[in-house]
């Protein structure tokens, strides 16, 4: 498992007319989190993108437990729990700074994709590595 805290700090433009964050802030919230993940395991999106990947979007959840409001600090956690093959699930909680039950939760599903001829693809061997890495490293801190 690999988990990743990204803090954000809710803008007043995230809000909708009822001065709660608009319920789909949260999945461009997931992608921060998400690209911060990949960006801490090596793999920032414009180096997997180099390699000649994409990783679309094929699936996409979130359970609303209690609204965010403008000026809230979040913390949006990111986990990878498993070894992707060709796809990767990353599931995500969101927190209101100080509390202790998550507001969101929520996850997305991305297959790996051929930039060049768009279609799917296995995961890239170095995406792997770098995932199995850290993976391996996370489990020796926690033992």
């Amino acid at each position: 498992m690999i988990k990743q805290t990204t803090q954000i700090r809710v803008r007043y433009a995230d809000t909708d007319q009822m001065k709660f964050v608009y319920y789909g802030k949260y999945f461009e919230y997931f992608e921060q989190g998400r690209s911060d993940l990949l960006r801490t395991i090596g793999l920032p999106y414009p180096e997997v993108e180099r390699m000649g990947i994409f990783l679309p979007v094929i699936e996409a959840s979130a359970k609303y437990r209690k609204p965010a409001r403008y000026d809230d600090l979040l913390l949006v956690e990111t986990i990878m729990m498993e070894l992707p093959v060709a796809r990767v699930r990353i599931e995500y909680k969101v927190w209101r700074e100080a509390e202790e039950e998550p507001i969101v939760q929520g996850y997305t599903v991305h297959s790996f994709m051929n930039a060049e001829t768009g279609k799917p693809t296995r995961a890239p061997q170095v995406f792997l590595h770098a995932i199995e890495e850290n993976m391996k490293a996370n489990k020796e801190d926690n033992a």
